[in-house]
């Protein structure tokens, strides 16, 4: 008799949990309310740009021209240098020794060059007595001749010995520019932002993936706005700009242009993925930070505001511009 009950009372459970679940399922979660609230627009028509912060002689990949391992390190991140300051130094021992080779070598240029001259000299003197003699018939024409020619040989000689100290001369010149070399110096005035080298490594000479040194002037930091290619026309150099600090909006300082970027590039991915594809250009736009006193760092993202006084056209439409005013009129 329980047997007979108990089949129908679990088909009605089971399709009451499932009309349950699935109705509970079916509820609109409510979307997840932002950590940080999104900056507002300062202004009432304005374009929006993404920017990073950089340098403002732009960021500088220090590297070095001759590869070898680092044996002194000048500086540490954070370091402001001079011109020509040393950033750091790579092994120098083959050089000296290289260069005590070519000074030797220069010592015995400069050694035939004194026993070049005696030697000619002591030639031009027989020929001068041989021309002296009252009587021609006391030498002989082809004896004559031959000191005439020795000390034209001498001379030749001397010449070439000049020529072989000039050459030590350029090859001891050439090992001291590269013993300059291999002290890499900051190009200009600035703070170093990065160091990827540390005492022991291997300097590769050319361009790195990662820069050895990364090197730049931050007073005053400028920030690198990426501009739709859709709103670059409405951008104006003279326009008022405000950046948005990203993590706190309260946190913003008013850009003074600086230049655009006059080449419309692919927009960067900033996420690290080479596989992303990317289809937008954008326009870049230089501004300066006029604020010194904000927590803000090279490298650091902050959302951009530019007033423009055009507004977004409606799809399809075309912005009329004061050119296609003037076809009007004239039509």
């Amino acid at each position: 008799m329980i047997t007979k009950y108990l089949l129908p009372i679990l088909a009605v459970l089971g399709i009451g949990f499932a009309v349950f679940t699935v109705i509970k399922g079916s509820k609109t979660i409510p979307p997840a309310l932002p950590v940080v609230k999104p900056a507002i627009p300062p202004f009432k028509s304005s374009v929006a740009g993404a920017g990073i912060v950089e340098a403002n002689t732009e960021n500088i990949s220090v590297g070095t021209l001759i590869p070898g391992v680092v044996t002194e390190i000048y500086v540490s991140i954070g370091s402001k240098v001079k011109a020509h300051d040393p950033l750091f130094k790579l092994d120098d021992r083959d050089l000296w020794a290289q260069l005590a080779v070519r000074r030797a070598a220069l010592r015995v240029a400069m050694a035939s060059v004194r026993v070049a001259k005696e030697s000619l000299a002591d030639l031009k003197n027989q020929f001068a007595l041989a021309e002296s003699l009252s009587d021609k018939r006391a030498m002989s024409i082809e004896e004559l001749d031959k000191r005439r020619y020795a000390a034209l040989v001498a001379e030749a000689k001397l010449a070439q010995v000049r020529a072989d100290v000039s050459s030590s001369k350029a090859q001891v010149k050439e090992t001291l520019t590269n013993l300059d070399r291999i002290i890499v110096r900051a190009p200009r005035d600035g703070e170093i932002l990065q160091l990827k080298i540390h005492l022991g490594e291997f300097a590769p000479a050319g361009i790195t993936q990662t820069p050895l040194v990364l090197f730049g002037n931050v007073k005053p930091l400028n920030i690198r706005v990426d501009v739709d290619e859709n709103d670059a026309w409405r951008v104006d150099a003279s326009a008022p700009a405000v950046a948005f600090l990203r993590g706190n909006r309260e946190i913003k300082t008013p850009l003074k242009f600086v230049r655009f970027e006059p080449y419309v590039i692919p927009k960067k991915s900033l996420t690290g993925d080479s596989t992303e594809r990317v289809d937008t250009r954008v326009l870049q736009v230089i501004y300066s930070i006029e604020r010194s006193d904000l927590p803000i760092y090279a490298g650091q993202q902050m959302d951009v505001f530019i007033e423009s006084s055009e507004p977004i056209p409606a799809s399809g439409a075309i912005p009329q511009t004061k050119q296609t005013e003037t076809d009007e009129v004239k039509s």
